[in-house]
């Protein structure tokens, strides 16, 4: 892949997410595509937590980004069939060990790079996570092919950029079907003008060099292949840079923004992100730029996102600054175990044939 365009993805990353921040988002929050979702899932009322509710731009000029370069550039292909309901499942629990963390491994790598130390042991979890999905990968794990969408059913591959188009017109104009938060982190944003345009030069970016740190580090143990870590490794710098350029570098453990020290769960939340999202095949922001270039199967996940959403906000699994809870805790394993059935039984089936049948 081309080294520019590795270097451009992670400086537009790296930077816009700290801008973001600077122009009004909560502290190392400029992008995550787990939390900006679960905020679109308040605003939508699918949770009812007051001070997590807003439609961020973020996640919408991701998805209208890789929609209209993957258009301009000929990639955009409904397509669809490969499980989807299994999909919807490995997108909740994805939710789930993100929200118990507090961030998807995009927030964990910005975390990191604004000091919060706490990103280590959950980037630990999140590459253990992948190691166990690879096992299952070797072992024949397949959820079945993909076929491309024909006729009036392809109508189904436009369905995330008409969303995302239709939420963007309706947090503009204050409709009045959406939540807004009053106070807390959901009434902390940038202006809509400049998350949109950052977001939306991201997705383009992110679409072309197939973004993914699931898929990244999958790679590298796979085969060695580095080129998605350097995206990785460049925002890193970037925001690192940019942190301490405008002051927000932090460094430590304690009174992170947004955060918890629950170390052993930090670890276990992003555990069960990296094996659900190796057997999904994406990370969480793969699987929304996916969404964008008309994969069915992607949108599959990011509706089952947003259930997880709902459901570890209803029934109090998700972490907070004070930890995570006894119910958060027990949901993480139970996921995994979960997650780790699927990896066991939904494997191609081999036949042998006997020599000289």
């Amino acid at each position: 892949m081309q080294w520019g365009l590795l270097v451009a993805t992670g400086i537009v990353f790296g930077l816009g997410a700290v801008l973001l921040v600077k122009l009004g988002n909560p502290g190392n929050y400029g992008f995550c595509a787990a939390c900006q979702l679960r905020d679109i899932a308040g605003a939508l009322g699918i949770h009812q937590v007051q001070l997590l509710q807003y439609v961020r731009p973020e996640i919408l000029g991701w998805v209208i980004g890789a929609f209209a370069i993957s258009r301009v550039r000929g990639e955009f292909n409904p397509r669809g069939g490969s499980n989807p309901g299994v999909r919807f499942f490995l997108g909740m629990v994805m939710m789930l060990g993100a929200l118990v963390f507090l961030g998807c491994p995009l927030r964990a790598i910005l975390r990191l790079a604004g000091g919060d130390l706490n990103g280590i042991t959950a980037l630990a979890g999140f590459a253990g996570g992948i190691w166990l999905g690879i096992y299952f990968l070797k072992n024949g794990y397949n959820l079945g092919r993909a076929r491309n969408i024909e006729n009036t059913a392809a109508l189904a591959g436009y369905l995330p950029v008409i969303l995302a188009v239709f939420l963007l017109g309706a947090v503009a104009l204050n409709a009045s079907f959406l939540n807004f938060s009053a106070k807390g982190p959901g009434s902390m944003h940038a202006p809509l003008a400049a998350s949109f345009l950052i977001a939306l030069l991201a997705g383009v970016m992110a679409q072309r060099v197939r973004m993914c740190l699931s898929g990244g580090l999958r790679d590298y143990l796979l085969v060695k292949d580095t080129d998605l870590l350097k995206v990785y490794g460049i925002m890193f710098l970037t925001a690192l840079a940019a942190n301490a350029y405008f002051g927000f570098l932090k460094i430590g453990f304690e009174a992170q923004p947004l955060a918890h020290t629950m170390h052993v769960w930090n670890f276990m939340g992003l555990f069960l992100v990296g094996l659900a999202a190796t057997l999904a095949g994406g990370c969480p922001l793969r699987q929304l730029i996916m969404a964008g270039e008309g994969n069915v199967d992607a949108l599959a996940c990011v509706l089952g996102m947003l259930a997880g959403a709902g459901v570890a906000h209803g029934l109090n699994l998700a972490g907070s600054a004070a930890g995570v809870s006894i119910n958060g805790q027990i949901a993480v394993v139970m996921g995994i175990v979960l997650t780790s059935g699927i990896g066991i039984f939904c494997r191609e089936k081999v036949t042998l044939i006997e020599e000289g049948a």
